[in-house]
Formats: structure tokens, sequence, C-alpha cells
């Protein structure tokens, strides 16, 4: 974890670094040189890059991320903790609906394969693979907001501004695991277990959710890591387009104004966000399949 976060640090310290430009270029230019000197020196843009990037671990090491180039006085980490609650809030909902909505849909379509439900579950899974976000963002404004007038178009607020948001990040969540899930379904149903269960008088429904269902989760455990981190990463379309003061708005607009301390801080909370996941997924799969830690001990 510690070498993965350190390599995602140096290669966007140096790569941000690789952009034509800076982030006091076009507000320096028109201040006097002294001026535009000093501010030079205080952002420590006028030292040579390697001392900047060695001064960046060392205040990365003390638990300083920086403060934002473009918006004076305004520091990384009040920004991030600020931001990512209302994205956290936003793809939360939307990934609960998507899980819920996803794995019951997927065991749908494993348990009336080549009929109706699994035919309407596989169109809803091509749909949501894709349609890329930001064509069903602008289709759901136009229908409930412009043709319809139940919705906001955008803004933040009350509970209306999330319903079309949350409606669009959780399609594709929804369409992932639907597919994920009866994939897996109709391997588990075809294992030997599956038989001794029937044999021994268990209905439908107790293999399903004492057996199969458990072992069908492992794939979805899989991708939860990435999901649960899309929640911050995967909405910059979606809350540039609604206007929502999530973390992604923020991240997009230090990308476009080269603001070098804020897209580096950022992207270290992605990445640290995205490899504790990843340590937590393997040891949900111990808890979830007890002959992964057999395995291991063998």
């Amino acid at each position: 974890m510690i070498i993965t976060i350190f390599l995602v640090v140096t290669l966007t310290f140096f790569l941000m670094r690789a952009i034509p430009g800076d982030p006091l270029a076009s507000m320096a230019r028109a201040l006097p040189e002294q001026t535009r000197l000093n501010y030079y020196a205080k952002y420590g843009l006028d030292k040579p890059l390697f001392t900047q990037y060695l001064i960046y671990l060392k205040n990365l090491c003390m638990g300083d991320l920086g403060e934002s180039v473009v918006y004076p006085g305004r520091s990384v980490q009040e920004t991030i903790l600020t931001t990512s609650p209302v994205s956290a809030s936003v793809g939360g909902i939307a990934l609960a609906v998507g899980l819920v909505l996803g794995i019951g849909l997927g065991i749908i379509a494993a348990l009336k394969k080549n009929r109706w439900p699994d035919y309407v579950v596989t169109c809803i899974a091509i749909m949501g693979i894709t349609i890329p976000v930001f064509v069903l963002a602008s289709l759901l404004q136009y229908l409930f907001s412009v043709k319809l007038g139940w919705l906001p178009t955008s803004g933040w607020g009350d509970g209306k501004h999330m319903v079309i948001p949350v409606i669009v990040l959780a399609f594709g969540t929804i369409a992932t695991y639907a597919r994920f899930t009866k994939s897996s379904m109709l391997d588990e149903l075809n294992q030997d277990y599956v038989l001794t269960a029937r044999s021994k008088g268990l209905s439908q429904f107790q293999i399903v959710t004492r057996h199969v269902l458990r072992n069908s989760l492992l794939p979805g455990i899989t991708i939860l890591a990435g999901r649960i981190v899309g929640i911050f990463t995967g909405a910059f379309v979606v809350e540039r387009m609604f206007s929502i003061p999530g973390i992604g708005f923020y991240y997009i607009s230090s990308i476009n104004n080269n603001d070098y301390s804020m897209t580096l801080g950022t992207t270290i909370f992605y990445a640290v966000l995205f490899v504790v996941m990843q340590l937590l997924t393997d040891i949900v799969y111990v808890l979830v399949d007890p002959r992964i830690r057999l395995a291991g001990d063998q």
C-alpha cells in the first residue's frame, strides 16, 4: 500500500509539472515583476523541480497536503473534508440502490434463464453499460425537469436535487451487478453441492439464500471496492452537469486550472481510499468464503 501510494504521488507530481504552463502564469502576468516573484517564492515554484518534489514529500509525511494556488487561503485538507461528504451522500445512496436492484435482478435472471425476465434484465444491463453517463443525465434532465417539471435541473439543496444524479449513478451499478450476479448464480447452480442440497429436500429458496447466493457474491465483492471508490471518482461528470459541490467538481476544476496542490492532494485521497478498499476486500473474501482461509493455511 505504501509503495503504491508513493508511486502515485511521484508520477502525479512530475506529470502535473510536465503540463505546459503553471497555476500562476495567467494570474501573475499582469503583476509587477517583484510581486510575481514573491508569489512564485511563496508557493515554492521558483525552486528546482526535484527540490520541490522533496519539499512536497516532507510536508506530505507531516500530513500537510498544501494550499490551493488558484484559491489562496484554502487548504487542500479543508476542501477534501468539506466536499467529500457531498459526494459520499449522493454516491452512497446510488451505490446502495444499485447493489440492491442489481443483485435482485441478477438472481431473477439466473432463476428465470431464457425466459422473459432474463431478457428484460439483459436489456437493462446492456443499456446500463453502453449508454454514456452524460447522455443518460441529459435525457433525464430533459424528461423530468424540462418536460414534466417535477425535479430541478441542477443545483444542490433538498432531496429533489439528488433524485436524477442518484438514478444516473445507480444505473451503471445495477447493470454491472445484474450481469455478474446472473453469471455467478448460473455457475453455482450447476455445482454438485446444489444437487446434494436438493436431494436432501431443501427448497429452491433455501438453496439460493443459504448456499448459492453466498458463493455467488465473490465476484461482486471484487468489483465493490472499485464501486466504493467510484462514489468519489466516478461522479466527475455528474457533479459537473448538476452543479453538485462535491470533490469531483473541484478535482476537475483543479486540473483545468493547473492547481498543483489541489490536484495532488485529491489524487492522493483517491489512491489511499482505493488501496484501503482493496485491503478490506481481501479481508471480506475470507469472511464470505472460508475456503480461501483454509487454502491459505495449507
